[in-house]
């Protein structure tokens, strides 16, 4: 597995985690891309808006774009299952028995 596949997958689990967080499930994308410093990743926001399209194209989460920069993340069931680590989702790291 490339680097790239791999902070890939970090930041996968970071966004799910981070909206598991949220109070609604739900959060916008300049809010997750502050929160994954929070993990000790730095990503970019145009890291976080592909990670989050590629966790809405798995179900794992729904976007709502309200601007053309500004789009709402809400977890789906799916998405909390693997948030949780009661389900896996390949592409996404799989969070330890301690996490």
């Amino acid at each position: 597995m490339s680097y790239r596949d791999t902070l890939a997958e970090h930041i996968r689990i970071c966004l799910l985690r981070l909206l598991e967080e949220a109070s609604d499930y739900e959060q916008n994308n300049s809010i997750l891309s502050d929160g994954t410093a929070l993990f000790g990743l730095r990503a970019t926001r145009d890291m976080v808006n592909t990670e989050l399209a590629w966790l809405a194209e798995q179900g794992l989460i729904t976007l709502n774009k309200i601007t053309a920069t500004i789009s709402i993340a809400r977890l789906t069931n799916r998405g909390l299952d693997v948030a949780t680590g009661r389900a896996h989702c390949p592409g996404v790291k799989r969070r330890g028995p301690e996490d």
